[in-house]
């Protein structure tokens, strides 16, 4: 009889080790989020503070390219600690999809804040920023109202006259994808070799070097990326500054798609050890006061409508946008980077 009374109690106390060994394990964890950026400003870690400070829930943080963080989650598989990917370019968060690293979630926050075309078909990811692609010119020697449309810039007027970095940059490979999914891809293959016997040097550089070179007399058109001449306009450098004074910027396809945009984007990993809090981290990044801090900062177009864009990006005024949805950008990566290759475009 003893012996079996000796025999309960040792088992009540193992099962209560047990269970609070279980709840000491959640207790570390429900308090967490584990965050994979491939974002690097200043702006995203004044986020990741407020959303700590907000929430209690601690944002760990791993920093790193976009191809480094999906080859990190592949080779993690499942026991990635990762729960949330951010990355740029919708092309890279359809990748990411694509090799399995995502899942699809449901937030009711989300659906109703981020418009369809800014967020994958399945609700693998969701955009938090927009940048526009755009034409920058020289004031003194481009007159705006010969610019029209992307596919405007292989006329011959403008032979010996555009910049832009090479096709392996993702920015550049997408905007193909949009010109395949708008125009199809025998257009988007004369586009191709349309802009390379239109381009002033072979291509180089990223697209602050682009604006330098317009105001340098290298060529007198660039395709370029906003957020990049919001960033030089403000930067704390007189000679970007004084680069940006010799630039104006022209919004293209207004009377037709309307400009190309892009994104930067997050989802949740497939394996998030803190799949609920991943959800409330992205819903904090596309809350208004999250938006006005990407905004203000980084000179990046909110998704949230409620929120106004910076006084820079006022100056330049309203612009109608190309709304397909970004999937394409993805799906279309591929062929754009095929007829790249096929059109000489290095």
């Amino acid at each position: 009889m003893m012996k079996n009374i000796v025999l309960m109690v040792v088992a009540l106390i193992l099962f209560s080790c047990n269970n609070t060994t279980k709840k000491d394990q959640e207790t570390q964890t429900a308090g967490e989020v584990n965050i994979y950026t491939h974002r690097h400003y200043e702006s995203d870690q004044e986020l990741f503070k407020l959303f700590e400070e907000q929430s209690g829930i601690k944002v760990n943080v791993i920093n790193a390219s976009a191809d480094e963080l999906i080859q990190k989650m592949s080779l993690e598989g499942t026991k990635s600690p990762a729960d949330v990917l951010i990355t740029v370019d919708a092309g890279r968060l359809h990748r990411a999809k694509t090799s399995d690293l995502l899942q699809s979630i449901s937030s009711k926050i989300l659906d109703s804040i981020i418009p369809s075309h800014l967020k994958d078909t399945e609700n693998h990811w969701f955009a938090l920023t927009k940048r526009a692609r755009v034409i920058a010119y020289a004031r003194d020697r481009v007159n705006p109202e010969d610019l029209s449309t992307f596919e405007a810039l292989t006329d011959e007027k403008w032979q010996n006259k555009l910049l832009i970095r090479s096709s392996g940059n993702i920015y550049n490979q997408s905007l193909l994808a949009s010109i395949i999914a708008n125009q199809g891809e025998v257009f988007a293959k004369e586009w191709v070799a349309g802009i390379v016997k239109n381009m002033a040097r072979t291509p180089r550089g990223n697209d602050r070097d682009q604006v330098k070179a317009v105001a340098a007399g290298e060529g007198d058109l660039a395709i370029v990326n906003t957020y990049y001449i919001g960033l030089m306009e403000n930067s704390s450098n007189p000679e970007e500054v004084q680069v940006t004074k010799s630039i104006g910027l022209f919004f293209p396809n207004q009377e037709t798609t309307g400009t190309h945009i892009n994104v930067s984007g997050a989802g949740v990993a497939k394996y998030a050890p803190n799949k609920e809090n991943a959800i409330k981290f992205i819903e904090f990044l596309v809350s208004e006061e999250a938006q006005s801090v990407f905004a203000l900062s980084n000179y990046e177009y909110p998704v949230n409508e409620n929120v106004e864009v910076s006084q820079t990006l006022k100056n330049w005024g309203d612009f109608k946008e190309d709304k397909i949805n970004l999937s394409l950008l993805g799906e279309n990566n591929k062929k754009a980077v095929i007829l790249f290759d096929e059109g000489g475009w290095r």
